[in-house]
């Protein structure tokens, strides 16, 4: 049986033009790591009524660039604070239409056909593990996951070990095939990603302490003028709509 719509939903397409929300499409840039639960929320949005939803997905900072740069979008969700403090900066965003909406954990993952199943965050597990592979993540320069990923191994007295081995992608999706296709031997990913990929398997989580917050700041750009955008964030922020992240395994921020 289909879920009805949220009563914010229904108040919102009410009272738009007719058919004017289901005409405009709505373009969201959006972190690799929403992909699975952004998914199902633009699918549900969509079959309530709600527009059409495309979205572009890709390592926060290259999105922001994009967005920067005169791409069309009406809404941008990142993976971190400091992407979206470059975009506000830029005033490529709407300011008071931020809001962080979400949480995450980091976690180590390796191939689900690997015969470790727990791994000490410990120089000699992590190098034995490791063997003569590689440990995937993010661009530890430019990508969430990869600059959360450095801040930990720093903490953790892990990053010379790491180093020699790692492997670097454009977005955590990217790393996360990697790892699912057994071409890495590990890789630093958001618990999420592990979720969403059956073929790979959480063999330790990070401490939180040992990074910074993971958090997923959202707001409307400010180019957009699209009405439909502005109920689909209203959507996304509405229990229905936070169902799919908490599904997921996101923590949502109240």
């Amino acid at each position: 049986m289909r879920r009805l719509p949220s009563a914010l939903l229904s108040l919102l397409l009410a009272l738009a033009p007719a058919g004017a929300l289901a005409q405009e499409r709505i373009v969201v840039f959006a972190a690799a790591s929403l992909k699975t639960a952004l998914d199902g929320a633009a699918a549900d949005f969509h079959a309530h009524g709600g527009a059409e939803v495309a979205i572009s997905y890709g390592g926060s900072l290259g999105l922001e660039r994009q967005i920067a740069a005169g791409a069309p979008a009406d809404l941008f969700a990142s993976a971190d604070e400091e992407s979206m403090d470059i975009a506000a900066k830029a005033g490529v965003v709407r300011a008071d239409s931020r809001v962080d909406l979400l949480g995450n954990r980091l976690v180590l993952i390796a191939p689900k056909t690997a015969p470790i199943e727990a791994l000490a965050l410990a120089p000699e597990a992590l190098a034995g593990a490791i063997g003569a592979g590689k440990l995937v993540t993010g661009e530890v320069a430019t990508v969430p996951v990869g600059k959360y990923a450095k801040a930990s191994l720093e903490k953790l007295g892990l990053w010379s070990v790491v180093e020699p081995h790692l492997a670097m992608t454009s977005d955590v999706r990217t790393a996360l095939a990697f790892v699912a296709r057994g071409e890495a031997a590990l890789g630093v990913v958001y618990a999420t990603d592990a979720a969403a990929e059956p073929a790979v398997k959480i063999v330790a989580t990070f401490p939180d302490n040992s990074h910074p917050p993971i958090r997923y700041p959202f707001a409307l750009t400010a180019t957009s003028t699209n009405p439909a955008a502005e109920a689909f964030f209203a959507y996304l922020k509405s229990p229905e709509g936070r169902a799919f992240f908490a599904r997921q395994g996101f923590a949502v921020i109240p």
